[in-house]
């Protein structure tokens, strides 16, 4: 499986040729409060894994693709596919998004929007229809090139932890070294399955694609194993 997802990764770098690279919508999976370019489409693969086969820290890999188009200049919409994870059973959802920049003051740095993710399980089926809702505002530093993103999520009941809705706060920073090189690291909290902290570095590669490296770290079960390798490659085109 960590073959195959390394496979899959590589050919994303050289899929396509005639593409230019946009403000993301995401950290590293956190929502960020950029929206994708009117007129563009984004696609993203993103692959989490572990080499480590010890008893008490088993291996693990998913692969997640994702795509997202801009319809308007504060409006996108997006489209996954989640819970491919090996090993164990796929819980595979189609995963509908959406986002809305609902304001913006570029003067002082400042950006807020709301979204939500719709989970629709085809495999294995805990509930029928989960949503992630999540409000975020952004805060822009130009002199030291940091960037600050907080805000707060609501989970559904049984999407992250069964029997249980769950709700708390989300929180980002990104941090430029030049025009190539992002640091960045996003923090979600509670003892759940999507509460974690995640450092990395962002990389544009060039005009026509990007990606990112970082490891995640479990807010749950950290010393049996709950941490793992986060990789995502992203290519942006116009349509």
């Amino acid at each position: 499986m960590i073959r195959k997802i390394n496979n899959l990764t590589i050919t994303a770098f050289f899929m396509i040729s005639a593409i230019n690279v946009f403000a993301q919508s995401s950290i590293f999976s956190m929502p960020s409060t950029d929206i994708q370019g009117k007129d563009s489409v984004s696609v993203t693969s993103i692959s989490k894994f572990k080499t480590n086969d010890e008893p008490a820290k088993k291996r693990f890999s998913s692969f997640t693709p994702k795509t997202v188009i801009g319809i308007r200049k504060n409006i996108e919409v997006g489209f996954s596919i989640g819970g491919n994870v090996q090993p164990g059973k796929d819980s595979t959802s189609l995963i509908p998004t959406v986002k809305w920049k609902f304001y913006e003051n570029e003067k002082h740095g400042v950006a807020m929007v709301a979204g939500n993710n719709f989970y629709i399980p085809l495999r294995h089926k805990k509930y029928n229809l989960g949503t992630y809702s999540y409000v975020a505002v952004s805060k822009n530093f130009k002199q030291t090139r940091t960037s600050f993103t907080f805000g707060s999520y609501l989970y559904s009941k049984n999407v992250v932890s069964s029997n249980a809705t769950r709700a708390g706060g989300q929180f980002g920073i990104e941090q430029s070294i030049n025009k190539k090189i992002k640091l960045a690291a996003e923090y979600i909290t509670g003892k759940h399955s999507n509460g974690y902290f995640l450092p990395g570095v962002k990389v544009k590669l060039n005009k026509r694609m990007s990606t990112k490296f970082g490891y995640i770290i479990h807010n749950n079960k950290t010393s049996a194993g709950n941490h793992y390798f986060y990789i995502s490659t992203n290519i942006t085109l116009k349509y």
